[in-house]
């Protein structure tokens, strides 16, 4: 039986069910091309709304599904650099 005071009745981590490095998610050198293309473009377009809205005093019908499509494209990055395989790089030929 195991000794409690080893610490070995701790609840399990979400990384024991879960293998993945959660530093992809936010580590700007860890983000793969779709997340930092879905974080640039929730960046640029947040930007164009602030300027819209408070300098221009304008609204365009539809812009909030920009956000929406920002954040599908950072999810389906963020779940292929946490589950994907690792490629061999990409070569270019010449």
């Amino acid at each position: 039986m195991p000794d409690p005071s080893a610490g070995s009745f701790l609840l399990p981590t979400l990384s024991s069910f879960l293998p993945v490095d959660f530093s992809k998610l936010y580590r700007p050198s860890a983000l793969n091309s779709y997340q930092f293309i879905a974080l640039t473009g929730l960046i640029m377009s947040g930007g164009a709304h602030l300027l819209l809205h408070f300098v221009f005093h304008h609204t365009v019908q539809g812009f909030n599904w920009l956000y929406v499509c920002w954040t599908a494209l950072y999810i389906v990055g963020t779940l292929r650099n946490l589950f994907g395989k690792p490629d061999a790089g990409h070569h270019h030929h010449h």
